[in-house]
């Protein structure tokens, strides 16, 4: 049987070509398909319904045409939702956290699509619902909450909701007395807040009309949050800002950063019309992460070549860099990754060897112990604690094959307590299913790691099916961590793989600059060469492979796509970041200047636009033999702007041979993150898997009995 068997002739959208020529640097392009941007992007992403008609009816064709071609996998997404919601505890609570006089948590109801947020008095008892996500969310068809945040007097509560997908989030504070919203109302935000010390006004971001978290104000309440307190504004469009506060309520923290450079503006949370101090002003290349530590901070830098960072400390009162003091040295190989401070200890998350492992470190002696764990490959989760004064502090574990665990952990003890593990009510046998860790040898000599999961009688002669997974961008490490929806493809034959490719952290901080910049090909060609190893094992073969990225890994799909069709049995690109070029020269656009440290500026440097050009899969679709693809899209993702995927897809239907279809399809309510409700994003994935199922021969396994 071929690939093109499998989809029924069907006529696909042919938008129109209406060239735009641009050149730079004496380099000259032709996009044909620019006009599927919306000149009144900004304004759409607020509302939806001012999409330009023709575009809309581009997008629904497209939306009509991919819905033909996977109409007999109907019964198929079903079965895969229906297995994928029975394994998720509908009725699941979080672990209650201490704070005070109370225990906070969130919890979803029994159907419900969103988390409800509780408290129960500190050692247990009757819960009180703060926040119902369910409630807020009726008749709406996009609603996600951002962050929830009590106030330290545990009197109020201060929420944010998006309902457009666009993360322009509008902050509410909700008194707790009465479970009822206060009149203050602030739209446009980053999606958080932090409260003074008074608890009478909190800090947040504003985001401008290109979506840049361009201001740090301070709203007091019930006064009018046009007279808000402007505390600090970023001019420079290339850096994100956030603001943060710590758990004694002593500081509030502006961190403003790019990927490569930070700085860190402080002031007191007791006096919200101080004026921010800087601790160390922003030099190109100095990373570094302020924690609190009483009358220290601890500071986690890469100052003076330390690429896997160190910790140094500093006084409170003057924490300016002339000040730093060295607390944990840098060691080549060991990244560490986050800090967390306690009245007595400190705790650090860092990976070797490609494995995460927490450090505990008693303040006063010195002496650190190590949490490790033996599994192959795993995931570990650093919660730390909402009290600054305990000797318990929480984290989780997980692997390919263990559920989800919860632990709180003594520091001076020692002693581990489980809380909870993560419940699969349709049952789930960790025997049944083997995980492992592989090397696959790149090009130029470096081993790329793969985790990878399988059922233990799943042949591996080379006939299974392999969906392969890759991110590879922003220094982001992929974790080896439980996910229950894959196993609707594991136990249908499934090898379930991830690629640790170059441009995450996986193997330390040099493993993401040997994959950014000038070096991204190798994050191509590693996820290439990790295809090649499952065959060459014998776990997969070429034409059974369906790779699945989104984002930048959506990227690395359609880079992949025009360096190796051959390779791949199937693609699923993910709102994915297809026309790097077009975007990264325009400056407009949300995210260009901040991401110039990580791409490259092609507007002001003709090496950085070549680079970019060489890779940028909009520009490289060639007349080659494209293995089925599908691409998944939001309508009002500030992110990946919904016109990247919907241009890769018309050029790619125009210049490639060979007749494997290509699909688009755009969620018309949603942005980055997909749907917002739990089950609305299965039924995305159920789509997604049954595409795979479908492209690797198996679709046909709808109505047969599982392992």
């Amino acid at each position: 049987m071929t690939k093109t068997s499998r989809f029924p002739i069907v006529s696909p959208p042919t938008p129109q070509k209406r060239p735009v020529i641009d050149t730079h640097h004496s380099i000259t392009r032709t996009d044909e398909y620019a006009w599927l941007r919306a000149d009144n992007w900004q304004e759409m992403f607020r509302d939806p319904s001012l999409l330009d008609a023709g575009i809309r009816a581009e997008l629904e064709a497209e939306n009509a045409y991919q819905s033909k071609l996977m109409a007999d996998t109907s019964d198929l997404q079903k079965q895969l939702f229906k297995e994928m919601k029975g394994r998720i505890k509908e009725d699941d609570s979080s672990v209650p956290m201490k704070d005070g006089p109370y225990a906070y948590g969130s919890s979803f109801k029994l159907g419900g699509e969103q988390p409800r947020y509780f408290r129960m008095p500190r050692e247990g008892g009757t819960e009180q619902i703060l926040l119902d996500g369910d409630l807020e969310a009726q008749g709406k068809p996009y609603f996600r909450l951002g962050g929830v945040d009590h106030s330290s007097d545990h009197r109020k509560l201060l929420w944010a909701f998006d309902d457009k997908g666009s993360e322009f989030y509008t902050l509410r504070v909700r008194d707790l007395a009465d479970g009822k919203d206060l009149a203050d109302q602030i739209p446009a935000t980053g999606g958080s807040g932090v409260w003074g010390a008074g608890n009478d006004g909190f800090f947040y971001t504003r985001l401008d009309p290109n979506h840049r978290p361009s201001k740090v104000l301070f709203h007091t309440l019930g006064q009018d949050p046009g007279t808000d307190r402007l505390i600090y504004e970023e001019t420079d469009p290339g850096f994100f800002m956030n603001v943060d506060g710590t758990r004694d309520n002593q500081w509030i923290m502006i961190g403003i950063n790019d990927h490569e450079t930070s700085e860190y503006r402080l002031l007191s949370a007791s006096d919200p019309f101080a004026e921010p101090r800087v601790v160390c002003a922003r030099e190109t290349g100095l990373q570094y992460e302020l924690e609190e530590g009483g009358d220290i901070f601890f500071i986690l830098t890469n100052a003076d070549g330390a690429k896997d960072f160190k910790i140094m400390t500093a006084p409170v009162s003057d924490p300016v860099r002339a000040n730093w003091q060295e607390l944990v040295p840098h060691e080549p190989g060991r990244l560490i990754l986050s800090v967390i401070g306690f009245k007595d200890h400190m705790v650090r998350l860092e990976r070797k060897e490609g494995l995460p492992r927490i450090v505990v470190r008693d303040r006063s002696s010195g002496e650190e112990h190590l949490l490790s764990l033996d599994e192959e490959a795993f995931s570990l989760g650093l919660s730390g604690s909402y009290e600054y004064d305990t000797e318990i502090m929480r984290f989780s574990y997980s692997s390919m094959t263990t559920p989800a665990q919860v632990f709180d952990y003594n520091m001076r003890t020692r002693e581990r307590a489980l809380l909870k593990t993560q419940e699969v009510p349709s049952g789930h046998d960790a025997d049944h299913y083997v995980t492992r860790r592989l090397m696959a040898p790149a090009a130029d000599g470096e081993l790329v790691p793969i985790s990878l999961l399988h059922h233990r009688d799943t042949p591996l002669d080379g006939s299974a099916p392999c969906l392969l997974y890759g991110y590879g961008s922003y220094g982001i490490t992929v974790p080896a961590a439980f996910n229950t929806n894959c196993l609707s493809l594991v136990d249908r034959g499934f090898v379930y793989a991830i690629a640790h490719v170059r441009g995450g952290k996986d193997k330390g901080y040099g493993w993401y600059d040997d994959g950014k910049r000038a070096h991204k090909m190798n994050t191509f060609t590693d996820f290439i060469a990790c295809a090649r190893h499952l065959v060459a094992e014998r776990y997969t073969a070429h034409d059974r492979i369906v790779a699945q990225g989104g984002s930048a890994g959506g990227m690395l799909m359609g880079a992949i796509a025009n360096m190796a069709p051959d390779c791949f049995g199937g693609i699923v690109a993910e709102v994915p970041f297809v026309d790097v070029l077009t975007t990264m020269l325009d400056a407009t656009l949300p995210l260009t200047p901040p991401e110039w440290p990580e791409w490259g500026n092609p507007l002001a440097s003709a090496d950085d636009y070549r680079t970019i050009a060489a890779y940028s899969p909009y520009d490289n679709v060639a007349a080659l033999d494209y293995p089925p693809i599908l691409a998944l899209a939001g309508l009002t993702d500030p992110r990946v702007t919904y016109w990247e995927p919907a241009k890769w897809v018309a050029r790619l239907r125009d210049r490639k041979s060979g007749d494997n279809p290509v699909l688009f399809k755009i969620n018309m309510d949603s942005g980055h993150a997909g749907a917002s409700g739990r089950f609305s994003r299965l039924e995305e994935i159920a789509y997604t898997y049954s595409f795979a199922l479908k492209v690797a021969g198996k679709a046909q396994l709808a109505e047969e009995t599982l392992r």
